[in-house]
């Protein structure tokens, strides 16, 4: 493998697990100093100490603009830059309409659009020209699954910030991207709050209508968010990449 991402710094967000760690670990074994956030220290210690000495925990939530300051500060204290951000950080949770709370909408909102608002805006006054901005959306965005509205929303959201906030930041020589993975099987699922059985029935029905007659994997999303954060990718900003069963199509 080249190391394409020696003396780079990074910030993954959601870096202990799943697509986050799995991305954090391509940017470590490419050369990258890494950052990785999330709300459980247990977890970001474990993570760290698979990742080694090129990464570092930091301990927060996305979606409270003061840890993201203090994130960023600690960023700024010991390295004086970021040149990859991944706005990875969200969460998926099940509910039909008719059934929708105050309590799951302000979550999802929160974290899955806040969070990345704050994670890309912090982030700016730390990000020199050619650095690289990707965004976690997903293929539910233009899909219509069932019970998954305000989830799909967030991530309709997320996909329309990586085209409008590439224009913000032409004129400063940042690239942004979003990356929309298919069905990943992760241990985020397991929070959504849909019963085994009916995991079970999406994850096959989602085998079932993919090239590969598979569910994608962790792995795969993050070699594309690793190239959309190495220079190989200058000439690529405001697009949406899709990850779906191994395959990957802009």
């Amino acid at each position: 493998m080249q190391m394409k991402l020696i003396g780079k710094i990074a910030v993954v967000t959601g870096g202990s697990s799943g697509i986050g760690f799995a991305t954090a670990r391509a940017l470590v074994a490419q050369g990258a100093h890494v950052y990785i956030t999330g709300r459980s220290l247990d977890a970001l210690q474990a993570a760290a100490a698979v990742l080694g000495a090129q990464a570092t925990p930091v301990q927060g939530d996305v979606a409270d603009p003061v840890q993201v300051d203090a994130l960023y500060a600690r960023v700024r204290e010991q390295h004086g830059r970021v040149d990859i951000v991944f706005a990875n950080a969200g969460y998926a949770a099940f509910a039909p309409l008719g059934d929708l709370s105050e309590a799951h909408i302000d979550g999802l909102l929160s974290t899955n659009i806040k969070g990345v608002i704050w994670t890309v805006q912090k982030a700016l006054p730390l990000m020199p020209a050619g650095g690289s901005i990707i965004l976690s959306a997903s293929i539910v965005a233009s899909k219509g699954f069932g019970n998954w509205s305000v989830y799909s929303a967030t991530k309709a959201a997320v996909r329309s910030f990586a085209r409008t906030w590439a224009s913000d930041l032409k004129g400063r020589h940042i690239r942004i991207n979003a990356v929309s993975p298919g069905v990943i099987e992760t241990p985020g699922h397991e929070k959504t709050g849909a019963t085994q059985e009916q995991l079970d029935g999406f994850f096959d029905h989602a085998a079932s209508i993919t090239p590969l007659a598979r569910t994608g994997r962790d792995a795969e999303v993050a070699a594309v968010v690793a190239f959309l954060a190495s220079d190989d990718s200058s000439f690529m900003t405001g697009s949406e990449i899709f990850v779906d069963g191994g395959v990957a199509q802009v």
